[in-house]
């Protein structure tokens, strides 16, 4: 295994700094030392500081966004913000790594997702079809401090407290398990081997019974039907949702603005022309697969493309819906292609060592993801009208996704839902970083949770603020934005 220079800097490479095609790899007891001289930079307690700098404007960091994006779908993004505070922190990932980047740092780096919030986490099909859960958003991935991950999860779990209407008795209490899942996770994964953190995983079946006792029983049986839906949501169940037959013919069903074919969105460019592009893309983006999965892939024919609209912070974002097929009509695939733009993180973090963004959140992906989707890949696409190249990043558009209803849930039943995101998050690290150094850094006492859950309910004040400004920025007429129907 060859250390990139960026690895290297970054103290990422296989188990930890020199661990991975070096020759002279640290013992141990070096790994210790250097988690716990951490300490002498970044003390534990330290974490629980957070201060808007100088100047700060977040409205002004969120319309610096919409430069790159689809103008006629930034409106739909700001107005998915307005719907509340946690809208808002979901599509705010800029503006905290701005502020992130001003909070103390431990110095221990590892592969970050880079929008840690409790909404990133779910339950996907895993290659061998089972339902796993893991963080399943990489847009922002890059290498970092390993505490801005576990601050944007902490303070997502304040912000949806408060959305639920929780006391902050209770919000704190949810911070705290988030946190202490987190360190007690690394420290266990400090002890076993590097293949063993490799294989570890969270099946959801079992992990999901433990909610029964925590919400109300016909809560429960909402969040069972939303379970046993994730089964059946496929590319088949989404071949009856998004499309329809005309004339014989296999079409996307146009929605505009959520979902509009490629035709409507380019009608000044000869269709013919259109689908050769987007066959030679497709062809590239095979490439990048697995020689197994591009044969698979290969057994399908595209139908049609449509934009789609996705997600909050994502909306703007250039994201296509491929429709395949591989016989007849009566086997489906429906593949995502979502553009990559450069991470949030990268003016505060360090600059990707990947020349193509969407080659950024495949390897960010496979790095910190227990099992990715067979088709994941990665493509350059050339715009016939504007002439600009854009990345993207390819993959299933629905596998048995599955997201726990956190409006569903009582106090008790977020909590438990807190500790499997920090177990969850700690393995994603574990993979990336020194999990011997960051074990020894977070130490066997409850500091740091109690610095981070300090952190997280500033942080969800602060988001509060922000969210006000974003509804006087609309007010104003400085912010469009548009109300779904």
């Amino acid at each position: 295994m060859t250390v990139t220079a960026e690895e290297a800097a970054a103290g990422i490479s296989g188990g930890g700094p020199g661990q991975a095609g070096t020759v002279g790899r640290p013992s141990r007891a070096d790994r210790v030392a250097r988690g716990k001289d951490a300490r002498a930079v970044a003390p534990l307690e330290s974490h629980a500081q957070f201060s808007p700098g100088p100047g700060r404007d977040p409205v002004g960091l969120l319309l610096g966004q919409a430069e790159s994006r689809v103008a006629e779908l930034v409106p739909v993004r700001h107005g998915r913000m307005l719907v509340s505070p946690f809208t808002f922190y979901r599509g705010a990932a800029l503006p905290m790594a701005a502020d992130l980047a001003g909070t103390p740092s431990s110095g221990l780096r590892v592969q970050l997702c880079g929008d840690a919030h409790l909404s990133n986490f779910g339950a996907f099909a895993s290659p061998e079809r089972n339902l796993v859960f893991d963080v399943n958003d990489f847009d922002e991935t890059l290498p970092g401090p390993f505490e801005w991950d576990v601050k944007r999860l902490a303070a997502s779990l304040a912000v949806a407290a408060r959305d639920n209407g929780f006391p902050a008795k209770d919000g704190r209490k949810i911070v705290l398990a988030a946190a202490e899942g987190y360190r007690t996770a690394m420290r266990e994964f400090a002890a076993q081997t590097f293949l063993e953190v490799w294989y570890a995983h969270l099946d959801i079946e079992p992990a999901i019974a433990e909610f029964r006792s925590q919400v109300k029983a016909r809560r429960f049986k909402e969040a069972e039907k939303l379970l046993a839906k994730a089964h059946a949501s496929d590319s088949t169940k989404a071949l009856g949702k998004l499309t329809t037959v005309v004339g014989g013919q296999r079409r996307i069903i146009s929605d505009p603005p959520m979902i509009v074919p490629v035709e409507e969105v380019f009608a000044d460019v000869q269709a013919d022309a259109l689908y050769d592009l987007i066959r030679a893309v497709l062809g590239h983006y095979g490439g990048t697969l697995q020689s197994d999965r591009r044969h698979l892939l290969e057994q399908f024919t595209l139908v049609q493309v449509a934009r789609k609209v996705v997600g909050v912070g994502s909306v703007g974002t250039r994201a296509w819906v491929l429709l395949m097929d591989a016989a007849d009509g009566a086997e489906p695939l429906f593949l995502q292609a979502k553009e990559a733009q450069p991470s949030v993180l990268a003016e505060y973090a360090g600059r990707s060592q990947y020349a193509n963004e969407g080659e950024r959140v495949v390897a960010g992906q496979h790095l910190m993801q227990a099992q990715s989707d067979i088709f994941l890949g990665w493509t350059r696409v050339p715009n016939p009208l504007d002439g600009m190249d854009r990345d993207f990043y390819v993959r299933q558009l629905k596998d048995w996704k599955f997201s726990v209803p956190i409006e569903l849930l009582l106090p008790k039943g977020m909590a438990i839902y807190a500790r499997l995101c920090g177990w969850t998050l700690a393995r994603a690290h574990a993979r990336s970083g020194d999990r011997v150094a960051l074990a020894a850094y977070l130490g066997g006492s409850a500091k740091f949770e109690r610095a981070i859950a300090d952190f997280a309910g500033t942080y969800a004040d602060q988001n509060e603020l922000d969210y006000a400004a974003l509804q006087g920025a609309v007010k104003d007429g400085r912010v469009d934005a548009t109300t779904e129907i």
